[in-house]
């Protein structure tokens, strides 16, 4: 294995390899575009599904099929903002989306094979340019390109788990190489790269602490959160939303997932890397759901992972103290992760009071119950050094 298998880098892990803002669109993206960069004001007005029925209806079938890859991904940026707008932008959900949304958001996922609507990789990973292109992608050198209604806590929510996903890069580099060197049996090297890894996960959770700083827990829950949810067991959307004009889906609702860190892939991989098992339990199914939600090359270096790392295996028949020992010490680093999303969930939604507007504390932004599975996965985590 080695990341450019799978379109990434040690600089960027999954993050795109191109800034948004770097990439163009056709002329006729135009009016969409303009839109997307206003949608903020559009919200403000209290009826921004008035403003986005004006856009005209593209159909993008052909040029989804063929268009380059970044240029979809940046389209479909901006339409599964508004998307997401036109859907929660307002006090009642609605039952339909119109077509002049419906058809482009359609044939956009299609060719990236993913639900058409917000993803993680739309609202992070395709969203992020940096100030200084000479400087690193870090939480002092990027911002974020497309918002709801904007401000610092919207922007620091992202931009937290944008740097995180560009510090976990070295780590998704080096879980290639411990690979390949628990499959020629070398302890010395794999011992390394684990040591190696532990420092790269240091920074990872350094900037996980630093969540607080700039997004507030009410401010998350109340002005950032409503706008990334689903339509997947979702009460405001019983029966699913209809997707107006879109043949395959003849007239009937349709149920997505929400778009929620838990689509990133940097924790799927370690779980992978180190042979970490979790037991049936509903977190675990809807996580195994999730997997289709991410960026096709992010799926298979999560499926290539599992089929190929043997690396708890070769620690455990090595016998050697110092490979055990740093193989332990990253387990206990990703715990350590989970241990602070645990947390955050706790402040950031289940502490803060039920609105009654479908925003419920004890179901996360994909639609699942999720504090006590989220204790039960880190403890499972956790549990499993040798």
């Amino acid at each position: 294995m080695k990341l450019s298998d799978y379109s990434m880098s040690a600089s960027r892990g999954f993050l795109s390899s191109f800034e948004i803002v770097d990439i163009d669109l056709p002329d006729i993206f135009s009016p969409a575009i303009a839109a997307a960069e206003n949608l903020s004001g559009m919200m403000t007005t209290g009826r921004v599904r008035h403003w986005l029925k004006q856009l005209p209806e593209l159909d993008l079938t052909d040029w989804a099929a063929n268009a380059p890859d970044e240029q979809v991904r940046v389209a479909m940026v901006h339409y599964s903002f508004m998307v997401q707008a036109f859907v929660w932008g307002e006090k009642d959900a609605p039952t339909q989306l119109p077509a002049n949304l419906a058809r482009p958001m359609v044939a956009l996922a299609e060719r990236l094979d993913q639900a058409p609507l917000l993803p993680y990789s739309c609202y992070v990973l395709d969203n992020w340019a940096r100030f200084d292109r000479d400087a690193p992608i870090a939480l002092d050198n990027v911002y974020m390109v497309q918002n709801f209604l904007g401000g610092a806590d919207e922007n620091w929510f992202v931009l937290i788990h944008v740097a995180i996903e560009a510090a976990a890069g070295p780590i998704l580099d080096l879980a290639c190489n411990l690979v390949a060197a628990a499959s020629s049996e070398q302890a010395d090297l794999a011992t390394r790269l684990l040591t190696e890894m532990h420092g790269h996960w240091d920074k990872v959770n350094a900037i996980f602490d630093d969540m607080p700083l700039r997004c507030d827990p009410y401010i998350y829950y109340q002005r950032v959160r409503p706008y990334i949810h689903g339509w997947a067991n979702n009460p405001a959307l019983p029966n699913g939303l209809i997707y107006e004009g879109v043949d395959k889906y003849e007239g009937k609702g349709q149920s997505f997932r929400g778009q929620t860190g838990s689509q990133s892939s940097i924790v799927p991989s370690m779980d992978a890397l180190f042979q970490v098992s979790h037991e049936n339990d509903p977190l675990r199914a809807y996580l195994d759901e999730l997997h289709a939600y991410r960026p096709l090359p992010h799926r298979k270096y999560i499926e290539d992972m599992r089929e190929q790392s043997k690396l708890r295996d070769f620690a455990v028949a090595s016998g050697d103290s110092a490979l055990r020992d740093a193989f332990n010490a990253n387990v206990e680093q990703v715990a350590r992760f989970r241990t602070r999303h645990l947390e955050y969930a706790a402040s950031y939604i289940n502490k803060q009071a039920k609105t009654g507007d479908g925003n419920d504390t004890e179901v996360g932004t994909g639609g699942t119950p999720f504090m006590k599975y989220l204790k039960k996965h880190r403890d499972e985590n956790r549990a499993q050094i040798i």
